[in-house]
């Protein structure tokens, strides 16, 4: 397990790994995606997880950042972020 929790609460995405909390404001996220490269395209990414060679990677773009979550659980977490993005 990839050990990310998302969980909304208010208006932002929360999202929890080992002791890193990242709140991300609902209506700033513009795209969900899964990225197939390594290390995620995005070279200034903010990367939460570890990178192992079997980790999927989610994709979270926003209008100031991007964020990259390295977890064996994409399709959860994916519904998950969309589901809170959608409420």
């Amino acid at each position: 397990m990839s050990g990310i929790k998302v969980e909304k609460l208010n208006d932002n995405l929360v999202i929890s790994w080992l002791l890193a909390k990242i709140e991300i404001p609902i209506s700033e996220i513009i795209e969900v995606t899964l990225d197939d490269t390594y290390g995620g395209e995005e070279k200034k990414a903010i990367r939460v997880g570890t990178p192992y060679g079997t980790s999927d990677r989610v994709v979270i773009k926003t209008n100031s950042n991007t964020y990259i979550l390295f977890t064996t659980n994409a399709v959860s977490i994916t519904n998950k972020i969309s589901s809170c993005m959608n409420n």
